[in-house]
């Protein structure tokens, strides 16, 4: 089993992004697309807290149906806007990196660099075109 887990939506650039990254590393991750392959409400739970974010910071509104959920309503607690992520896994921000260093929200796709447990094995350019890792395997600022 692999030592890096990625929650990841094929269909997003931050995500394709961050798995091309953890692949730079010469690691290739555990990849649950987690669309049609959810974490469980407590993995998710645990996944949230280790990331230091609040639920709330972990949900996504683009693209998803927060807005004609009500899910802006401040009134909502924690076990709402998760009882929501569950119904509808669209909702759940991407991608969540698992390392042995640690646990992040991977937007922008470079944060992933802070918990890779080995360097990068050269340059790396987001599709965009941006650098963010040069040929000598560090970070572009």
């Amino acid at each position: 089993m692999s030592e890096v887990t990625i929650y990841h939506n094929p269909a997003c650039g931050t995500s394709r992004n961050t798995l091309a990254m953890i692949r730079n590393a010469g690691i290739e991750p555990t990849v649950i697309e987690y669309l049609s392959d959810p974490p469980t409400r407590e993995t998710l739970v645990t996944m949230i807290s280790s990331a230091g974010l609040t639920v709330r910071q972990a949900l996504r509104d683009k693209g998803t149906p927060y807005q004609e959920l009500g899910l802006a309503d401040p009134s909502l607690s924690d076990a709402q806007l998760l009882d929501a992520m569950m119904a509808h896994p669209i909702l759940i921000n991407r991608p969540f990196v698992l390392t042995p260093l640690g646990t992040r929200l991977c937007r922008p796709s470079e944060v992933v660099l802070e918990i890779l447990p080995a360097p990068q094995k050269g340059s790396f350019a987001k599709e965009d075109g941006e650098v963010v890792v040069d040929q000598q395997g560090q970070r572009v600022s």
